[in-house]
């Protein structure tokens, strides 16, 4: 080989045109890291009603590093997916400097345990919210079903005049309601077997028990669904007569 002058000149233009590519290369890979590429211009799409637009810039600025070319889109999605409220984030280059942002908010559904909310879809998230909303406890990753329950049960009592204002899903899977009407709050336990059930029977019953009585004056605080052919109902401030002595 050494002695084959075309080999050699075929291995020395080999060779160079490597080193022309690594440099190319190399320059390439600077240029694209240097000011005139990094981005001048954030665009945030909404609709926003609780995210900060401007909260959402200052992360991009502040947190995020790379330029047109060089930005880690996911590594960036997932930096502007902790701020408060936001609960999807997609992100697109704009040539020649823009980066637009578009964001999906969590919509407040009911309060979640101590300290968190659920948003529409079931998923639970914190963030700050002083408005009035319906609260849930239950265990860990039982949220989406007890929305779902939220939104059937409260259906089924809304021709009552009554909604629902609390719901509760014990570790052993019992349902609690604690519902609202015009004068004062019902407790409804309806139990772990075919709560829906349950419900139904009562509000088929409601007008002529509970509802009656309360037309009467008689506010029922506390029912307890969970007997085969009937319910128990607690009325406030009734005691039970002793029996009389013989």
């Amino acid at each position: 080989m050494w002695d084959d002058a075309r080999q050699l000149n075929a291995v020395a233009a080999a060779l160079a045109l490597l080193a022309t590519a690594a440099l190319l290369w190399g320059a390439l890979a600077w240029a694209v890291r240097q000011p005139p590429f990094a981005f001048g211009e954030v665009i945030v799409r909404g609709p926003l009603e609780r995210v900060s637009a401007a909260h959402l810039e200052t992360v991009v600025r502040e947190e995020l590093t790379g330029t047109f070319f060089t930005m880690n889109l996911e590594q960036a999605r997932s930096s502007l997916a902790r701020v408060p409220w936001v609960r999807s984030i997609a992100l697109r280059r704009q040539w020649p400097r823009s980066l637009e942002v578009t964001v999906e908010e969590h919509v407040p559904l009911a309060r979640w345990n101590d300290g968190a909310l659920v948003d529409a879809q079931g998923d639970v998230f914190t963030a700050d919210y002083d408005g009035e909303l319906p609260q849930f406890e239950g265990p860990d990753g039982r949220a989406a079903e007890m929305l779902a329950r939220f939104r059937e049960w409260g259906g089924a009592i809304a021709p009552l005049a009554i909604k629902v204002e609390q719901i509760r899903l014990s570790p052993r899977g019992g349902w609690q309601l604690t519902a609202k009407g015009p004068a004062s709050a019902l407790v409804i336990e309806l139990g772990r077997e075919e709560p829906a059930a349950r419900l139904a029977r009562f509000v088929a019953v409601y007008p002529r028990t509970i509802g009656a009585l309360a037309g009467a004056g008689t506010h029922i605080g506390h029912v307890d669904l969970r007997y085969r052919n009937g319910f128990a109902a607690r009325v406030p401030g009734f005691r039970e007569r002793a029996p009389k002595k013989a």
